[in-house]
């Protein structure tokens, strides 16, 4: 049988293999019929999509395996029809994960990859590909190693004990311009999470929601180079307090901010959002704010590696990109929540109640007061690495004497945003990606262009640069 004969075509007859000049059809008008449809099948082949072709292939290989008597498969395509046929083995054998390995592009260079993380939801596409099987979709091996800080996830990454890792979204734009270690052009090809951040304070300030009594509190930030550190200065300065003069900031590692809040070595943070409910899970703090009341819509952390990974095991940085951004697909839909939260919950990923990490997930959740509070975006999952996201990351860092001099935004987050792998990737795993590579958005009310960073970073009152 001709690889092109379509095991779905109910008016293909078996082959007698005599009465043509093949030897294979009862007749040589059998014969001339299938070459016919040979030959569409053939033009599908050569015009469809990717997906498509591969699809095909599959389902007409099961059909043939599972109906390998052509009179048997005829009868049952007569009695079902070809569109049933083809979802009911959709339903018995896992066609689409066969046709897109089929598809994914060339073998990886390397299968067994690690990739770090921190234990926060921040990282939920990168930590849940593992137990959900998307890391073996792609022909991977995957450990995904927890790590105890950011400063160590750098340095593994760096020294190359990690393939890849999960990071704060400022890291490698600091990294690729030697802020805090030797310069290494590191690149974000997809963003992990979008809001997913919330200022926490100790049960005892209750009754001090007003940020103008903050002065003299000490509060923690994961990291110097963090959305968690921008934000939170922005939020102060806002409020008329100069983050490096009326308060302490610490950076502390997220999994030991609640011990410091029950110690009292700390007022509050702003942390992933696993960190502030389990904070109000252990009863020693209240959630003051949702990061997205201070800028909703803003990235978070990011799937992160080397430009060295991405050149040299271009195959592999494919197949690894491509599992996280299909996690991410998954995690955006939130009917998927509650079975992401049973997945990462475990000791060796979160090591966090479900009922935090649902609470979290889901965007319903008790705020420490007393009261039960829902929203669905409390935390998000959209991979898009837009390059305006980099600018608005970049003007911070300046603005609080981290990078200092003239600086080309829009030339860094070119290099270190990647938008054309995340694009491509994207529309396989079914979400739309923009198309613009920029936009405006709004930070406690104050609109950034990305085309004007230095008018930006001049009208701030607050501010370390000149």
């Amino acid at each position: 049988m001709s690889t092109f004969d379509n095991p779905f075509d109910v008016a293909q007859k078996p082959a007698k293999r005599c009465g043509c000049s093949c030897g294979q059809h009862s007749t040589q008008g059998e014969h001339d019929a299938a070459a016919t449809r040979a030959k569409a099948e053939a033009e599908f082949v050569a015009t469809a999509g990717e997906e498509q072709r591969a699809r095909r292939v599959v389902e007409a290989g099961v059909m043939r395996a599972l109906f390998p008597n052509p009179v048997q498969r005829r009868a049952f395509l007569k009695a079902v029809g070809a569109t049933t046929a083809a979802a009911a083995l959709a339903q018995v054998f896992p066609v689409m994960t066969a046709a897109d390995a089929l598809a994914a592009g060339g073998t990886p260079e390397k299968k067994d990859l690690k990739v770090g993380f921190i234990p926060i939801t921040c990282a939920t596409p990168i930590i849940m590909a593992h137990p959900m099987g998307f890391y073996g979709k792609q022909g991977l091996n995957v450990e995904v190693v927890k790590t105890a800080g950011w400063a160590v996830i750098r340095d593994k990454t760096l020294n190359k004990e990690y393939d890849a890792a999960h990071m704060l979204s400022p890291m490698p734009l600091a990294i690729s311009l030697g802020l805090g270690s030797t310069a290494v052009p590191f690149t974000v090809p997809a963003i992990e999470n979008v809001n997913g951040q919330a200022i926490t304070l100790a049960m005892k300030h209750k009754d001090n929601r007003d940020p103008k009594n903050w002065k003299g509190m000490k509060f923690a930030i994961p990291f110097d180079y963090s959305m968690h550190n921008y934000l939170l200065r922005y939020y102060l300065a806002e409020h008329g307090l100069d983050p490096d003069k009326d308060v302490q900031l610490r950076s502390v590692p997220p999994p030991e901010m609640v011990a410091n809040l029950r110690a009292d070595n700390i007022d509050g943070f702003l942390a992933p959002d696993n960190i502030c409910q389990r904070a109000v899970f252990d009863g020693v703090g209240f959630n003051h704010i949702l990061s997205k009341e201070i800028w909703d819509g803003h990235p978070c952390c990011a799937f992160a590696a080397s430009k060295a990974f991405v050149t040299e095991a271009p195959n592999a940085y494919g197949a690894l990109l491509r599992a996280i951004i299909e996690a991410a697909a998954f995690a955006s839909k939130a009917d998927n929540r509650k079975q992401i939260a049973d997945a990462i919950a475990p000791a060796n990923y979160l090591n966090a109640p479900v009922t935090v990490l649902e609470q979290v997930l889901t965007g319903t959740y008790a705020d420490g007061l007393g009261n039960v509070k829902k929203d669905p975006n409390r935390v998000t999952f959209d991979p898009f690495p837009w390059e305006s996201f980099a600018v608005w990351m970049l003007t911070q860092m300046k603005r609080w004497g981290q990078l200092k001099g003239d600086v080309d935004y829009q030339g860094i987050a070119k290099e270190v945003f990647l938008q054309t792998d995340a694009v491509r990737l994207m529309k396989e795993a079914g979400l739309t990606p923009p198309e613009a590579s920029t936009k405006t958005f709004a930070v406690m009310g104050k609109t950034f262009d990305p085309a004007k960073p230095e008018d930006y970073l001049a009208s701030f009152a607050i501010k370390r640069s000149s």
